[in-house]
């Protein structure tokens, strides 16, 4: 493997600047695990889980890689089950080794993490956000860009937003989040400032994430106009942008002219069930493994990168080539020099 070293390797003692993105349900120590053994950084989201749980996906990654990875809370009190700072607690006391933040004033948390001798992420969507985050103590800034998949914090597209993130924050890693998939994507946030590169569309496309078939295959058949950006799949987590793939439900909604919540085509119809009971349409959950029906109408959460994910693998070769991919990017502009 080539070498690719940047200041946020060393700020999280990783082999690569490459963050497996906390993927929702989808996330598992499975897939958090194969990303850190591969010199990467798995990530475990955690927020729906409780406490019980969170600690079980801790230390069951733990068991399965000797590598730092991170887990991740939401903040929005629209989303949030559980209290944070008891959370993040529980987490620390698992021993997460890096927490991350999104949706929501990290301040309250960071020094927390940091009694712990954890390292504290905090996702941002705007320049002014980000010098809020360091201000805070944040050791890690992800700036997240428009094109990103799943719920989305920034108006912002990544190219515009991640070297105006870099200029507000000095000396502290920033990782570019939105819109990445393969290793031109990764030399491109690094020519932009980035110190490191946020992916998970890509990593939901793996053989270890906990994603249902169909929709994994509904992400490697997609290209890049195939996604949404919308407040459709409300149901849990309401008022909060995100970008799906442009499926049955949304087709239905979009012929029957986007009509507001509570007249939307088939608003309380069953689509799914799994061990968590029915699922309805417009629910935020996505398609996983467990669940039975029509899956393909759930929220598949997708970024603007689909088209680059076009085969199913394993989570540690997309490490691996994602790598070879940066490096080769990197020479071949650096060639365009000479």
């Amino acid at each position: 493997m080539p070498s690719l070293r940047t200041p946020l390797c060393g700020v999280l003692d990783v082999e690569y600047p490459v963050i497996q993105a906390p993927v929702g349900s989808v996330s598992c120590p499975e897939l958090a695990a194969a990303v850190s053994n591969a010199g990467g950084l798995g990530t475990l989201a955690v927020t729906w889980r409780d406490f019980a749980e969170t600690r079980r996906v801790i230390e069951a990654t733990r068991e399965l890689t000797d590598a730092p990875f991170g887990v991740n809370l939401v903040l929005d009190d629209d989303a949030t089950v559980y209290d944070t700072e008891a959370h993040v607690e529980t987490c620390l006391d698992a021993g997460a080794p890096v927490v991350s933040f999104s949706f929501g004033d990290a301040s309250p948390y960071v020094g927390t993490v940091h009694d712990a001798g954890a390292l504290a992420a905090v996702t941002v969507g705007s320049a002014a956000a980000a010098a809020d985050a360091v201000d805070a103590g944040a050791d890690v800034v992800v700036a997240q860009g428009w094109e990103a998949g799943g719920h989305v914090q920034s108006e912002v597209a990544t190219m515009p937003l991640v070297p105006r993130v870099a200029d507000a924050v000095g000396d502290v890693p920033v990782v570019a989040a939105g819109g990445i998939a393969d290793g031109r994507g990764v030399a491109a946030a690094l020519a932009l400032g980035a110190d490191g590169a946020w992916l998970g569309t890509r990593f939901v496309a793996t053989e270890e994430a906990h994603a249902h078939e169909r929709y994994k295959r509904a992400l490697v058949e997609a290209v890049e106009t195939d996604t949404l950006h919308s407040e459709l799949f409300d149901k849990g987590w309401p008022g909060t942008p995100h970008r799906t793939l442009r499926n049955e439900t949304v087709r239905a909604w979009d012929a029957a002219g986007r009509p507001q919540s509570g007249e939307r085509p088939g608003e309380a119809e069953t689509v799914a069930t799994g061990p968590a009971g029915d699922v309805e349409r417009y629910t935020d959950d996505p398609p996983l493994p467990e669940m039975d029906g029509d899956v393909d109408a759930m929220a598949e959460y997708a970024g603007q990168s689909t088209g680059l994910a076009n085969e199913v693998r394993p989570a540690g070769a997309v490490v691996e080539s994602l790598v070879e991919e940066t490096t080769f990017a990197i020479d071949a502009v650096g060639r365009l020099r000479r």
